[in-house]
C-alpha cells in the first residue's frame, strides 16, 4: 500500500521537540528554597526570604508564565501544587465565616495566599535535573550539618550552630534567641533550633528521606546505615515520641528497597540494642519510654498521662467536632473554644497552665477547626497526589520518591502531629507538597509543550 501523505521535507518537525529554556532568573529558585529552610532557626529571617520569593515568582510569572508556554513547569505540575494548596487553604477560609473571630480568622486566610506562588517557585526549583539536585541535594546536606551539630550537642551540652546564632542575636539587639528561663525541657536535645523551639526531633524525622536516599545513591547500603544511625540517635534523643514513629516510617520504607527485608530486620535489631543504651544512659530518654508504657495499664489515668494530656485535648476536639460539624471552630481558632469543651474544667492538665492549643492529631485538627467540609478537602487533595503517583511513569517515581515519602510521613495519619495551621508546620508541610508535585510531574526531556 502506498503512502498516501506526501514526502515533506519539514516531517522532521513532528518529532518531540526539547522543551523551551526556563528564563535565567529561575535557576536561583533552589537556592531561594534551600535558604528558606536553613533560616528555620530564625522564623522571622524564614518568613522574609518566603515572602520575597513568592513576590519575585509573581513578578517573573507576570513576564513569563501568562505571556503564554510551560516553560517554567509542566501543566500538570502546575495544577497539582494549585490544588494540593486550595485542599489546604479553602478548609481555612470556609471555616473562618462562623470562627470565634471572623475578622482574625478573614485576614489569617487572605494573608496565608501568599504560599500560593512561594509553593510554585518551589515546584519549579526541582522541575528539572539540575533544580533537583541541587535542592534535594541541599536538604541532605542540612540535614547532615544540623544532625552533626545536634550530636555534638548531645557530647559537650552546647549546640555550636544555636550558640552562633545567639552570639549574633545578642550583638545586634542585645537579647538571647531564647531565655534562660526557657521551661523545664530544656534538657531535651533541641540542635540549631534552640531550648525555646524544641521541634528538632520531629523537624529531621520529616526531612530525613531527602539524606538518606543521598546517602543510600552515594555510598550505597553502608553509607545510608551510617546516616540512618547519626539521625536516629538525634531524633531518639530529641524526645519527641510522634518523631519516633515517623522516622521508623522512614527507615521501613526507604530501607528495605535498598537493603531488602532481612537486612532491614538486622537494621531495626541493631536499632533496638542502640535504643536500650540510650535507654539506660540518658534520664530524658528513660522518661519517655517509662511513660509511654505507663499505657499499658489500661486506666484512663495512666493512658492520659502516657500521651501527656492528649485524650483530654482529643476529647474536647471530639466536643468541637459534635458542635460545629460543617465547618469547625476555625483554624488555629482550638485555644479559644477549648475551655467551653473542655472534659476536665478545673483540673490542671498535664501540659501545664492555659488551654491547649491544638488537637496534636491531624484527623482531629482537620475536623474540629475546619470540620466535616474540611476534611473532604484534605481528602480530595490526597486523593489527588495518590492519583498522581499512581499514573506516573516509574521515572518520575523514582525522583520523586524521596519528597513523597517525606510528605507521607509528616500526614501520616496514626501519629500525632504538630498544628498543621500553624506558620512554621504548615510551611513546612506545604513546602513538601510542592517538592512532591513539581518533582513527579517534571517536564521530561524532549517533550514538547504540546504533549
Amino acid at each position: 500500500m502506498t503512502n498516501s501523505f506526501p514526502a515533506d521535507s519539514s516531517a522532521t518537525t513532528l518529532a518531540p521537540a526539547a522543551p523551551p529554556a526556563a528564563p535565567a532568573g529561575w535557576r536561583w529558585a533552589p537556592h531561594w528554597v534551600l535558604a528558606f529552610v536553613a533560616l528555620w532557626p530564625a522564623p522571622g529571617y524564614a518568613e522574609g526570604v518566603m515572602v520575597l520569593g513568592a513576590l519575585a515568582a509573581i513578578v517573573m510569572l507576570s513576564l513569563v508564565r501568562f505571556r503564554g508556554g510551560t516553560r517554567l513547569l509542566s501543566g500538570q505540575a502546575w495544577a497539582l501544587t494549585s490544588v494540593l494548596f486550595f485542599a489546604y487553604w479553602l478548609p481555612q477560609l470556609f471555616s473562618a465565616f462562623d470562627s470565634v473571630d471572623t475578622a482574625r480568622a478573614l485576614r489569617e486566610a487572605a494573608v496565608d495566599l501568599r504560599y500560593l506562588p512561594f509553593l510554585w517557585l518551589v515546584a519549579m526549583a526541582v522541575a528539572d535535573d539540575r533544580g533537583r539536585r541541587i535542592t534535594f541535594g541541599g536538604l541532605a546536606v542540612v540535614v547532615a550539618v544540623w544532625t552533626v551539630d545536634a550530636l555534638l550537642q548531645a557530647l559537650t551540652g552546647t549546640s555550636p550552630l544555636f550558640w552562633g546564632i545567639d552570639a549574633i542575636k545578642q550583638q545586634i539587639s542585645g537579647r538571647p534567641m531564647c531565655p534562660l528561663d526557657a521551661g523545664p525541657m530544656r534538657d531535651r536535645l533541641s540542635g540549631i533550633l534552640g531550648p525555646c523551639n524544641l521541634k528538632l526531633g520531629i523537624v529531621l524525622a520529616s526531612l530525613s528521606p531527602f539524606a538518606l536516599f543521598v546517602a543510600g545513591r552515594r555510598f550505597g547500603a553502608a553509607g545510608w546505615m551510617v546516616a540512618a544511625a547519626a539521625i536516629g540517635i538525634v531524633i531518639v534523643l530529641a524526645g519527641s515520641r510522634a518523631s519516633w514513629i515517623t522516622y521508623a516510617l522512614v527507615l521501613l520504607f526507604s530501607g528495605w528497597r535498598l537493603l531488602g527485608w532481612k537486612r532491614m530486620l538486622g537494621v531495626f535489631a541493631f536499632g533496638a540494642l542502640i535504643g536500650g543504651v540510650l535507654f539506660v544512659a540518658s534520664p530524658q530518654v528513660n522518661e519517655r519510654v517509662m511513660r509511654t508504657l505507663q499505657a499499658a495499664g489500661g486506666e484512663q489515668d495512666d493512658v492520659d498521662a502516657a500521651l501527656a494530656g492528649r485524650t483530654r485535648i482529643w476529647g474536647a476536639a471530639t466536643c468541637m467536632v459534635r458542635e460545629n460539624p460543617v465547618n469547625g471552630v476555625g483554624a488555629r481558632g482550638f485555644r479559644e473554644a477549648f475551655p467551653g469543651c473542655d472534659p476536665a474544667p478545673g483540673e490542671v492538665a498535664a501540659w501545664g497552665e492555659g488551654p491547649a492549643l491544638h488537637a496534636h492529631q491531624i484527623v482531629l485538627e482537620i475536623l474540629s477547626e475546619t470540620g466535616v467540609l474540611g476534611l473532604l478537602l484534605w481528602l480530595a487533595g490526597a486523593a489527588m497526589a495518590w492519583r498522581a503517583w499512581r499514573y506516573a511513569s516509574a521515572a518520575a517515581r523514582r525522583r520523586a520518591r524521596p519528597a513523597m515519602l517525606a510528605l507521607a510521613v509528616t500526614v501520616f495519619p496514626l501519629n500525632t502531629h504538630l498544628a498543621f495551621y500553624s506558620t512554621f508546620w504548615g510551611g513546612l508541610t506545604l513546602l513538601l507538597a510542592a517538592l512532591y508535585a513539581g518533582s513527579l510531574l517534571a517536564r521530561e526531556r524532549g517533550t514538547s509543550d504540546e504533549e
